[in-house]
């Protein structure tokens, strides 16, 4: 059988591809080395922030608007509850980058925001404590999305659409040329018309068996949920992200007494992804104890479970979202930098639009493979 597209990856941007590609009826196969959702990439850990007026910058603000509305399609068309709207509160010095950009993209976009003193957020929300240094802006509009229901839900979708998925399966080799695409595992061989490469962490590796060699390294996260009083509970608490002296740190409200959720966004230790991550240890909770202790009104929190996860980094954090400079029946989805996941829905739509019209509806200058050519 020749399928019309083979997709590599079957994490976050791949099921979502493999989800719009089935619907529009195209013969689809998705081949991932390990079973979403699984542990092995950047999907787990049970919630995803999602946030609109975007730190990173105003060119992902278009991206959000559009996944926001195939996340609430995806809802109706599952019947699966995968969004809680608690708001997101985004804190940090006035100058920084970070909250100059969202308000920017708040004003350019008109989109909702309330701008607050430290005061203002202490008093709002009984469990912050943050120094008079800080601002907040709250996003209503923003919260929590579900990670393990989404990747269920666009994995039976796609399957009553009549994809193909097939799990443990490792890609060993790929043959392009202008009119179909050869990929094998080390089971068999299956062809196909087109190509997406969506592989996370292994990304690097199958996009090198393509003669790409783009700047994509893996890198080892923690996170952890600690015990909480009332005053963190959903719905009363928000989601956040700090920008602080001592790094970048998310966190969740308390879900079902589970505690706050917290990890932090930068830094990181490189890893290969193919070997066992080091588990968390104490030294991650210090870190995030020590950032919770710092920000939080509470100053006991007591570790309930702390879990590893992968980024896959960019040099300059931004995402890859191409086509592949030679044959253009093979797109591109890599790199997200631990920010990706909100994108998941939008993503897998233009990775949909590549392959079947070679069009898409977005500027997507700022995430073209090509910017990391080298200047000789």
């Amino acid at each position: 059988m020749v399928y019309d597209t083979i997709i590599i990856g079957a994490g976050t941007m791949g099921i979502a591809a493999g989800y719009y590609l089935s619907k529009r009826g195209k013969r689809v196969l998705m081949l991932d080395s390990h079973n979403p959702p699984h542990d092995k990439g950047s999907h787990h850990g049970d919630t995803r922030i999602i946030r609109f007026s975007y730190g990173e910058g105003e060119n992902y603000v278009p991206l959000l608007l559009r996944a926001n509305e195939l996340w609430r399609d995806l809802e109706k068309e599952s019947s699966e509850s995968i969004f809680l709207q608690t708001g997101v509160l985004n804190s940090g010095k006035e100058d920084s980058t970070f909250i100059k950009n969202v308000i920017s993209g708040s004003a350019t976009y008109n989109l909702p925001l309330e701008v607050l003193s430290s005061e203002e957020i202490n008093k709002k929300w009984k469990g912050f404590s943050l120094p008079e240094t800080f601002i907040g802006c709250f996003e209503s509009m923003g919260g929590i999305l579900k990670t393990s229901e989404i990747i269920n839900s666009y994995r039976n979708l796609a399957s009553s659409n009549g994809a193909e998925i097939r799990s443990n399966s490792k890609v060993v080799s790929i043959k392009p040329n202008s009119d179909k695409v050869v990929v094998s595992t080390k089971e068999q061989s299956f062809e196909a018309e087109s190509l997406i490469v969506a592989a996370g962490a292994w990304s690097k590796w199958i996009l090198e068996m393509l003669d790409l060699e783009l700047p994509l390294q893996p890198l080892r996260k923690t996170f952890g949920w600690y015990e909480a009083k009332n005053s963190y509970e959903y719905p009363n608490f928000p989601c956040f992200t700090f920008e602080t002296d001592n790094g970048t740190f998310y966190g969740f409200p308390s879900i079902n007494g589970r505690g706050i959720k917290v990890g932090r966004h930068d830094g990181g230790v490189p890893v290969n992804p193919d070997k066992p991550l080091r588990k968390f240890n104490d030294k991650d909770d210090l870190e995030l104890k020590k950032f919770l202790n710092d920000h939080m009104s509470e100053n006991d929190f007591t570790l309930n479970e702390g879990k590893t996860c992968l980024y896959t980094m960019t040099t300059d954090e931004d995402f890859i979202i191409d086509q592949h400079p030679v044959f253009k029946n093979i797109a591109i989805a890599a790199g997200f930098s631990g920010h990706g996941f909100k994108f998941g829905s939008v993503v897998g739509e233009i990775l949909s639009d590549f392959i079947s019209t070679g069009q898409n509806r977005f500027d997507l200058s700022s995430f073209k493979q090509n910017r990391f050519k080298k200047i000789s």
